[in-house]
C-alpha cells in the first residue's frame, strides 16, 4: 500500500478549487438550489470519492494535511457571536430551553437505536452507542475520545465502527436538512422572511459591493473575538470547563459585538457587515469542504451490516423527529422550519453540517436571525455537556 500525503498549502488550495466547483454547480443547476443542498458538499465529496477510487483502483491512500480547518470554524463561530445583539439572545430564551431539551430527549433516543441494532444483530449491545450519540452527536472528537474506553471493555472495532458511522452520519446531514425546511415551507405554507442581511453569506439572487474597509474592518473584529476567545477558553478551563475552542470564540464574539454597540453606541455599517458575512460564509464553506475532503470511505466496509441497518434507521429518526416534533415545539414558523434544518446536521453531523444547512436555506429564502443564535448554543455548549453524562449513564448500566 502506498501513501501520499498531500501538504497544507496544496490541500487549502485544492479546498478552494472545490469549493468553486460547488458554488458553480449550484449556480448552474436549480436542482441543487431548489433542495438547499449545500455548496461545499459537492465538491468535497467529488475529492473524497476521487480519493476512495485511488485506494482501491491503484492501491494508494491519499491523506490531505487539513491543520487550517479548525482555524476556519473558529472564524465562522466568532462571525456568529458578532451578529447576536443580547435583545436576540433575550427573546431567543424560551426557544433555547425547548431545543436543549428536545437534543436531550434525542440523545437518549439515538443510543437506544444503537444498542438495539447491535443486540437484534448479535454483537456487544454496548457496541451500539458507537454508532448512537458518540459518532453522530460527539462526532470524530468524541468518537476518538472514548474509542481508549471500548478497547478497555475488550470491545474491538469500536473506533472504526465510530468513524464509519460518522462518515454516513456527515453525509446524509448535509443532504436532509434543506429538503426538510423546502418541505416544512411548501407543506405549511410558511412566508419567508423578506430580510436579506444574512447572517452568513448573501442570497442567491443579490448583487453585493464591498469595499477595503468593510472588508478589513470585519478581519480586525474576528481577529479580537478569537483573541479574547482564547482568554476565555482559558477561563474555562481554569474552573474545569472542557469546551470546544469554537464555543469560547462565539462568547468572545458575543462580547465584543454588544459591547461595542451597547457602550460604545457605534452600531457597525453595511459594508462591515456585508464583510463579515461573507469572511464567515467563506470560512464555514472552507471547513465543510476540507472535512468532506479527508473522509475516507473504505472505511465503511468494516461492519457494513450493522452500518448500513443501523444507520437506516438512524436518518430515518433524524427525519422524523426533526418533521413531528422539533418544528411543532419550536413554533410551526419559517424560524422553525430553519432550526428544523440545521437539527438534522445537530443529529447526524456536526455543528457546522448544522450551520451550513441551514445557510443554504436562508440563501434562498430569507434571514432567520434567531435560529442562528439558538442552534450554536445548543450545538456548542449545552448538547456536548449533556452527551457526556449521558454516555457515561449508558456505559455504567
Amino acid at each position: 500500500m502506498q501513501h501520499l500525503e498531500i501538504d497544507p498549502f496544496i490541500s487549502f488550495t485544492l479546498a478552494i478549487v472545490l469549493l468553486f466547483v460547488g458554488k458553480l454547480a449550484t449556480m448552474r443547476y436549480r436542482l441543487l438550489q431548489k433542495y438547499s443542498i449545500p455548496e461545499p458538499v459537492i465538491g468535497g465529496f467529488v475529492c473524497a470519492l476521487f480519493v476512495a477510487v485511488v485506494y482501491w483502483g491503484f492501491n494508494t491512500t491519499i491523506t490531505f494535511d487539513l491543520d487550517v480547518r479548525d482555524t476556519l470554524l473558529l472564524y465562522f463561530f466568532a462571525g456568529i457571536g458578532l451578529s447576536a445583539s443580547f435583545k436576540t439572545l433575550i427573546s431567543g430564551g424560551k426557544p433555547l430551553l425547548i431545543l436543549t431539551l428536545l437534543a436531550v430527549f434525542y440523545i437518549v433516543l439515538q443510543n437506544m437505536v444503537g444498542i438495539s441494532v447491535a443486540s437484534l444483530l448479535g454483537l456487544e449491545p454496548i457496541l451500539g452507542l458507537m454508532a448512537g450519540s458518540i459518532s453522530l452527536i460527539g462526532g470524530i472528537g468524541t468518537t476518538m475520545a472514548w474509542s481508549p474506553t471500548f478497547a478497555e471493555m475488550g470491545i474491538d472495532g469500536a473506533a472504526e465502527v465510530g468513524l464509519a458511522a460518522n462518515t454516513i452520519g456527515l453525509i446524509a446531514a448535509c443532504l436532509v436538512g434543506g429538503p426538510i425546511a423546502n418541505f416544512l415551507i411548501k407543506r405549511h405554507k410558511l412566508t419567508p422572511n423578506s430580510d436579506h442581511n444574512l447572517d452568513i453569506g448573501v442570497s442567491h439572487n443579490e448583487t453585493t459591493k464591498l469595499d477595503h474597509f468593510g472588508l478589513l474592518y470585519a478581519w480586525l473584529m474576528l481577529n479580537l473575538s478569537l483573541i479574547l476567545g482564547w482568554f476565555i477558553n482559558i477561563l474555562f478551563e481554569s474552573i474545569g470547563l472542557q469546551l470546544p475552542l469554537f464555543v469560547a470564540c462565539l462568547v468572545g464574539g458575543i462580547l465584543i459585538g454588544n459591547i461595542k454597540s451597547l457602550v460604545l453606541k457605534k452600531e457597525t455599517s453595511k459594508n462591515a457587515q456585508l464583510g463579515q458575512a461573507l469572511i464567515s460564509d467563506i470560512c464555514l464553506g472552507m471547513f465543510l469542504t476540507m472535512a468532506l475532503m479527508g473522509l475516507q470511505l473504505w472505511q465503511l466496509k468494516s461492519a457494513m451490516l450493522f452500518l448500513g441497518s443501523v444507520m437506516f434507521v438512524q436518518i430515518a429518526l433524524s427525519i422524523v423527529f426533526t418533521l413531528f416534533v422539533v418544528f411543532r415545539f419550536m413554533g410551526k414558523d419559517y424560524e422553525a422550519a430553519v432550526i428544523s434544518s440545521g437539527f438534522g446536521g445537530i443529529t447526524l453531523g456536526s455543528t457546522a453540517t448544522a450551520i451550513v444547512n441551514m445557510t443554504a436555506v436562508t440563501q434562498q429564502h430569507g434571514a432567520a436571525h434567531k435560529a442562528f443564535i439558538i442552534v450554536p448554543l445548543v450545538c456548542g455548549f449545552f448538547i456536548d455537556i449533556a452527551n457526556a453524562l449521558i454516555i457515561n449513564q449508558f456505559i455504567a448500566f
